[in-house]
Formats: structure tokens, sequence, C-alpha cells
């Protein structure tokens, strides 16, 4: 089911739509301020992992602790520039 991401037109609030079906008619409108000019957005995207999955080839984190407590660097497969 895609959820569409688009932005106001006059207000700048951005709200989602949900389309259930390819050719459903959907009547839409900002939910702040009513009105029914808008743009599609490109909508971020969420890559989510297991750790220690076993999976060759997958994701692969690297921990490192110092004064302030610790953090993690992840390394995802896949093109990079």
């Amino acid at each position: 089911m895609p959820i569409f991401e688009f932005k106001c037109l006059s207000c700048n609030e951005c709200f989602e739509i949900l389309i259930l079906k390819k050719k459903e008619e959907v009547e839409a409108c900002c939910p702040k301020c009513g009105s029914e000019e808008f743009e599609r957005v490109l909508s971020k995207t969420c890559y989510a992992m297991a750790p220690g999955s076993g999976k060759s080839g997958g994701a692969s984190a690297q921990t490192r602790t110092c004064s302030s407590g610790s953090c993690t660097t992840w390394e995802i497969p896949g093109h990079s520039r």
C-alpha cells in the first residue's frame, strides 16, 4: 500500500496520503489549512537491519568507546560515492 507524501503550496505543511487501490480517486486537501494546492515530494527512506543475523554480505558495525560514551558506525552494503 503506497503512502505518498505531499507539501502544501499555501502553508508549506507536509502530509501523507495512503492510496489503497491503483485506480482509486482520492479527494485530498491540506489537513492544516484545507488548501487543495499541493505538490508531491520525494519521501525519505529507511534501511532496517538486525545486528548479528549471520548473513554474509550484510551490514557490519564498529563500536568505539571514548570519555563521553560510545558510538557505533554502520557499514551498509551497496553503492557508495
